[in-house]
């Protein structure tokens, strides 16, 4: 079974050692609830890295509504079991109050990717994320980290913020991982009826056929368009956000005259599903 180490003091004198034999070490920060996507970073970490660190904390500062926080799915045990084949160093899996101790009053905050998309539906998400990653980074000591491009948003603030910071740490991108009818893989999926899970596909079909559309030369709000009426005609109850944006900056595109990113999150049920492909 792979180490479970639950307090810093541990994990750094583990990773101090590591590095008296110069290995190179990587990090995938997760809040567990691990499926193949998960696995998937884990395998491009060790891949990369002479060491790998997983860790699993469900972060409070990034859920801006305390029902998705208290139904989010906790399964350490599982989760152990899932990457104990794949060779991981160990798992950290810190208490609130160890990344979060009394009196702690710092929060990372990332200007401009934040002021839309997820940033406008999720008040104070994002600086969550930043926050906690900067701590992950900061407690692993870790070369490499690994994430997924499902969540491109984050990615990009999390890249965004270790170059600000000057953070050593290299963030890595790695592609989606999708079940066999195109829904990206997502802790959130489990939530789903069977029924909503048959409907689900229809997200990700509808931005292909966006994208295609666009590739094709078709006006981009005509396309964004359609693939909205789809996604609601399939039985989803609300659209946040569908719209085209520039890879880089996530600046909204009319033209599709620039590398791109087709951005969207839909919810089915009570459900919030994300995804996104390049264009």
């Amino acid at each position: 079974m792979t180490e479970i180490i639950r307090d810093l003091a541990t994990l750094r004198a583990r990773v101090k050692g590591w590095r008296r034999a110069d290995d190179v070490v990587a990090v995938v920060p997760t809040m567990g609830a691990l499926h193949a996507g998960h696995l998937s970073l884990v395998t491009a970490a060790k891949a990369g890295a002479d060491r790998v660190i997983v860790t699993i904390f469900v972060n409070p500062r990034q859920f801006n509504n305390p029902n998705d926080l208290a139904k989010y799915p906790r399964t350490e045990a599982a989760d152990a079991l899932l990457v104990a084949p794949l060779g991981v160093d160990l798992i950290f899996v810190p208490q609130v109050d160890e990344v979060y101790p009394d009196g702690f009053a710092t929060t990372v905050s990332v200007g401009g990717l934040t002021a839309d998309l997820d940033g406008t539906f999720r008040p104070g998400h994002f600086e969550g994320v930043a926050t906690v990653v900067a701590k992950l980074f900061a407690m692993t000591g870790a070369d490499r980290a690994y994430f997924g491009e499902k969540d491109y948003q984050q990615l990009l603030v999390v890249q965004r913020m270790a170059r600000d910071l000057n953070i050593p740490v290299e963030v890595i991108g790695c592609p989606t991982l999708r079940d066999p009818d195109g829904l990206a893989m997502s802790s959130r999926n489990a939530r789903l009826s069977p029924a909503e899970r048959d409907r689900a596909s229809v997200l990700h079909a509808a931005l292909q056929a966006c994208a295609a559309g666009v590739r094709a030369g078709e006006d981009v709000a005509a396309a964004t368009q359609t693939a909205r009426a789809t996604i609601l005609a399939a039985g989803f109850g609300g659209i946040d956000y569908l719209g085209l944006r520039a890879a880089a900056t996530l600046d909204p595109l009319r033209t599709h005259d620039r590398p791109a990113r087709l951005l969207a999150a839909a919810w089915l049920g009570d459900v919030r599903l994300i995804d996104n492909i390049a264009v």
